[in-house]
């Protein structure tokens, strides 16, 4: 095996383009390893020491996330908690806190688990990510780079650069939940993520719902904004969770069976609802909402 430690995108890319994997955390691709799914790449290249990948962006009218940005600077990061609050919660959920240090949105997002948890809020805030190769740059919806487990639109010489995020409206918030057996290290059985708009009385203006472990990839409820339009939270949250159960279409594993999952997707459905109604209407819910609220494991 080759490792390549890049300080600079131009020596990623050539990297990429000679058939390199990127490396930031590793936290993937060693466990991986580890368990057999795949073998290490005969040849690496580290991202981590790149510092455009590192960055936090704000400016016209959206938030640009550095592919390299590491889950525990998301879940505590002022301008993330307070505008984007549904992929805060979600960074401070993944793992353990030695995998928060090392771990990365990019990683994270690119690894094409229907299990991430930043997949959801990230869906419902309607983020694209910013993909590059030598000689060209695109930008893609995730709708459109899952497709499906494990698996992306991404080209093998592409890198993710960036999660764009657009700048959320007016009386705007966002949440993550999911159902976890215990804290430490879990994955979700299922999670929801949901976005919304409320009115000056507290009825939903429109909003997306997302959710995690009960597809191929991270799906987006579909139908949800004009199901919920016009409906107090109670109404809304009642619709949601019948919607997000009906239209999940989980499997069977050792974690729970595909009954129990599309029972339980439509309660988390309708918890993440209420947490970004909510937030949107001016209530303060710390990060992450499963420990404000007492959602999921108790240790």
């Amino acid at each position: 095996m080759t490792l390549t430690i890049a300080t600079s995108l131009d020596e990623v890319l050539t990297a990429l383009a000679e058939g390199a994997r990127p490396i930031a955390g590793g936290t993937d691709l060693v466990v991986g390893a580890r368990q057999g799914k795949s073998p290490l790449p005969d040849s690496l290249v580290a991202i981590d020491r790149v510092a455009a990948l590192s960055q936090i962006e704000s400016a016209d009218g959206h938030i640009r996330i550095g592919a390299g940005v590491p889950h525990r600077r998301l879940m505590s990061d002022t301008l993330i908690v307070e505008r984007y609050t549904g992929l805060a919660d979600a960074a401070a959920l993944i793992g353990s806190p030695s995998t928060r240090n090392v771990g990365t949105i990019g990683g994270n997002v690119m690894n094409g688990s229907p299990a991430m948890d930043t997949g959801a809020p990230l869906l419902t805030l309607g983020a694209m990510v910013e993909l590059r190769s030598v000689g060209n740059t695109r930008q893609v919806a995730l709708s459109d780079l899952w497709t499906g487990p494990g698996r992306t639109s991404a080209n093998p010489d592409e890198l993710c650069v960036y999660i764009v995020i657009p700048q959320p409206p007016a009386l705007s918030g966002s949440a993550y939940v999911r159902l976890e057996y215990r804290r430490a290290m879990e994955i979700a059985v299922v999670g929801a993520g949901a976005s919304v708009v409320v009115a000056e009385d507290g009825t939903i203006v429109s909003g997306r719902v997302a959710m995690t472990s009960v597809a191929p990839t991270i799906v987006e409820l579909a139908g949800a904004s004009d199901a919920m339009a016009g409906l107090s939270l109670v109404e809304a949250a009642a619709v949601i969770g019948a919607m997000a159960s009906d239209q999940a279409v989980p499997i069977s594993d050792l974690r729970g069976s595909d009954r129990y999952r599309r029972h339980t997707i439509g309660v988390m459905a309708a918890r993440a609802l209420d947490a970004a109604a909510r937030r949107a209407g001016g209530e303060q819910i710390g990060v992450p909402v499963n420990r404000s609220l007492g959602i999921g494991a108790a240790r």
